[in-house]
């Protein structure tokens, strides 16, 4: 294509490369750097000066700045190709307004200074649909975040859709449901197994949803590539189970006593308000747009598939 219709056209061949930005490279940015062929050029943003040599040992320019701090995030301009936006919301606290996203939205106006990317994928979080009552939640589902944490999630949404809507970059939104993997700090249940943490009888049992990391860093990859503009996919896997029973499963996998069940009113005495935000919120995700329209074919379609991986560790 010639250089005028295309703008890496005219640019020296180091520069003509895809050059992808993952905002938020832990654990799942790191699979997606994994992911990715050697000809993309790997940036990341960290505000920690630890993490510098760890990312390089992974092929990876680490990039210092600090969402927090506006100031040091001007060089993130016209870098990217394509950005991968993975950074959670700030906690809340000390904030005026605890609602808010104010690091998606710096992100958003430092991308504006020059050189749009083509594409940017949000990983926002499936919280935002809040209690369906088990039922089915598609992406055309009203939002109704009943946590903060939701909330803020939402607000970094509208700071995407608008940013996309206003510039003509291809955004996209990923909602993601519990992310779960062997190699993964606490991405599995057997602490709790061993815990003895309590779950819910079965008649106040909630649907919960999951995603094995490796497929989620797949979708993220799907979507940087193939993500319809201002579209929003579910990523989540085929699991429909109830919380209790997912337990139950892993706990006989591993071995382990099923954990106790206790009726809903006992267990807000007797587990932590963070643990009973999950428990409050019952819904089935539909991930027909990730298989359909980022075809995306799961490793692990479902929790029975991907836990077993634990014991081969």
């Amino acid at each position: 294509m010639p250089s005028n219709q295309n703008p890496l056209g005219a640019l020296p061949f180091r520069f003509r490369r895809e050059r992808v930005l993952i905002v938020g490279c832990g654990d799942v940015g790191l699979r997606v750097a994994d992911q990715l062929p050697a000809r993309v050029h790997l940036l990341a943003l960290t505000s920690s000066s630890d993490r510098v040599a760890a990312l390089r040992a992974r092929r990876i320019v680490p990039l210092r700045g600090d969402l927090d701090q506006p100031a040091t995030l001007r060089r993130l301009a016209g870098l990217a190709t394509r950005v991968l936006h993975l950074a959670p919301p700030p906690p809340g606290d000390n904030m005026p307004d605890w609602r808010r996203d104010p690091r998606t939205l710096t992100l958003m106006r430092v991308l504006r200074l020059r050189g749009l990317p083509q594409a940017l994928v949000y990983g926002s979080t499936s919280g935002v649909y809040g209690d369906c009552k088990g039922e089915s939640a598609r992406e055309t589902r009203a939002v109704n975040p009943h946590t903060p944490r939701a909330q803020r999630r939402v607000d970094a949404e509208s700071h995407v859709r608008f940013f996309g809507r206003s510039s003509g970059v291809r955004v996209h939104t990923l909602r993601i449901p519990g992310i779960y993997a062997p190699d993964r700090e606490g991405g599995t249940p057997r602490g709790r197994l061993i815990k003895g943490t309590p779950v819910l009888a079965q008649l106040d049992d909630v649907y919960t949803n999951h995603i094995h990391a490796d497929d989620l860093a797949r979708a993220c990859v799907a979507a940087l590539w193939r993500g319809k503009p201002q579209r929003i996919t579910n990523a989540s896997d085929d699991t429909q189970l109830k919380m209790g029973d997912y337990f139950d499963l892993a706990a006989d996998l591993y071995q382990l006593p099923r954990p106790p069940r206790v009726a809903r009113d006992t267990a807000q005495e007797e587990l932590p308000l963070m643990l009973l935000s999950f428990m409050s919120e019952s819904r089935r995700l539909d991930n027909t747009r990730l298989k359909q329209e980022l075809r995306v074919r799961l490793r692990y379609p479902t929790v029975a598939d991907g836990l077993p991986n634990v014991l081969s560790k």
